[in-house]
């Protein structure tokens, strides 16, 4: 059955109720039309909403950003955070380098000058003035006795062939890379496959465009504070300090007081790799080396011959108990010392030809051979210094560098540990040891230049 709507029904879906005049026609009309245009301002003013909480996140996400690398920028994990009230006594600021240095430094492309402004930032800290200046052990002292110390300040001239010398020690080194008959383990490794963890030595200079590997045991204490007075990644009374001796011992071997590449990643995540192979391209990259085995007994004489808290616990206990069959040990140094227990030379051989020790874990930087903290065969130095010839080889450097007319190497002491010692101490060490001694060895020997202890490696 149909059902139909009464007539005067305006319930009916699509009602259309009939105008009574023309008038009424024309207010429906416009009535009609005026509809869609108010929804118009409505849907415009839920756009503009949407628009500005896009812009309101975006906006939070880049200050969040901002934030993040100007607090990595500025250090905010270093260890000495100090605000000081006095005026900065700034001396006169180091050159950086001239006209025909900067077009070397200029990136080869866009992205890597990008990388260098925005990301290439050196690191900033503070210093409590806790010394002036670093002075010498009394003399006749144990410490004097052991380390040599000099502080006679030295003219170093140049000779006219150290060009040559320098251009000599690069071609043995870029040689025995290439060469198939010296082979050691990692020498074929690549830069890209070299853990971050084993480029903790290359300090970065990002203001003079330097690189420097510290090799302990060869000069390394000045030269960074050398790398530290460049940089200026120190504050004394709010200002970088200007003269290398001024800054104290402890904070010199402070990690936070020098940009490394294995701080890269933290900072700069996957674009650290890339960034370091700028670096490496444009940078002067150097290091100092010395006679491998002069290096192990100046290394021993410093460890085991002082009173070393820190070395007696980690590695002279160890080697007593295993080496000397002692049980019972005291538990410092200065108890050991007082009762005659000390680690001797021969302690010290086995425990580096021990092939345990190794897997317990890695040789300590201060016995660990250069072409495992340096990494020569991947990275293609610029210069190579020795401690046998320092004082000619850091003049050099500064030169080289643009920065010998305002800064001076250190006057540092001059290590008494000569080549000429080695028979004496090597003397009571069994020939098989000392043969296995210089395996081990043996890379740094050849891809420095040092020639092979005949005298040592024979009856």
């Amino acid at each position: 059955m149909l059902l139909s709507c009464p007539e005067g029904s305006k319930s009916h879906v699509g009602f259309r109720p009939e105008p009574r005049s023309q008038q009424d026609a024309l207010a429906l009309q416009e009535a009609e039309v005026r509809g869609p245009e108010r929804a118009r301002p409505a849907r415009g003013r839920m756009t503009k909403a949407r628009l500005f909480r896009l812009w309101l996140v975006l906006g939070s996400a880049f200050m969040i950003l901002l934030i993040i690398v100007y607090w990595d920028s500025a250090g905010a994990a270093h260890f000495y955070l100090h605000t000081s009230f006095s005026r900065p006594h700034a001396g006169p600021p180091l050159p950086t380098p001239g006209p025909d240095r900067d077009r070397e430094l200029t990136a080869d492309s866009d992205v890597d000058e990008f990388l260098d402004k925005f990301l290439g930032a050196s690191v900033k800290q503070s210093d409590p003035p806790r010394k002036e200046t670093e002075q010498p052990p009394a003399p006749g002292s144990m410490e004097e006795s052991v380390r040599g110390y000099d502080w006679s300040p030295r003219d170093a001239r140049r000779s006219p062939d150290q060009g040559r010398q320098q251009a000599e020690r690069r071609s043995v080194l870029r040689g025995f890379c290439a060469n198939s008959s010296l082979a050691f383990p990692t020498k074929e490794r690549a830069f890209d496959d070299i853990p971050n963890s084993e480029l903790s030595h290359l300090i970065v200079d990002d203001r003079h465009g330097a690189i420097y590997c510290y090799v302990p045991k060869v000069a390394c204490t000045n030269w960074k504070r050398v790398m530290i007075v460049l940089s200026g990644s120190l504050l004394h009374r709010g200002a970088p300090y200007r003269d290398p001796l001024r800054i104290p011992r402890e904070h010199v071997h402070n990690a936070s007081a020098h940009l490394t590449f294995n701080k890269f990643w933290r900072r700069y995540g996957k674009l650290s790799r890339h960034l370091m192979k700028v670096k490496l391209k444009k940078y002067t990259k150097f290091l100092f080396v010395r006679d491998p085995f002069v290096r192990l007994i100046s290394a021993f004489r410093s460890k085991f011959e002082l009173e070393n808290e820190e070395f007696y616990r980690k590695f002279a206990v160890p080697m007593l108990r295993l080496y000397a069959n002692h049980t019972s040990l005291p538990a410092s140094a200065r108890e050991a010392f007082r009762a005659g227990l000390k680690v001797s030379f021969a302690n010290f051989i086995q425990y580096l030809l021990d092939p345990h020790t190794e897997k317990l874990a890695p040789f300590n930087e201060h016995w660990r051979q250069v072409y495992r903290l340096c990494h020569p065969c991947q990275i293609d130095y610029d210069f190579v210094g020795k401690l046998e010839t320092l004082d000619e080889d850091a003049a050099q450097l500064l030169q080289l560098l643009q920065v010998d007319r305002h800064l001076r190497f250190p006057p540092s002491y001059r290590n008494r540990t000569a080549s000429s010692w080695e028979e004496d101490w090597f003397a009571k060490i069994p020939l098989a040891w000392r043969q296995q001694l210089y395996k081990l060895y043996e890379a740094d020997f050849v891809l420095f230049g040092y020639p092979k202890p005949e005298n040592l490696l024979r009856d």
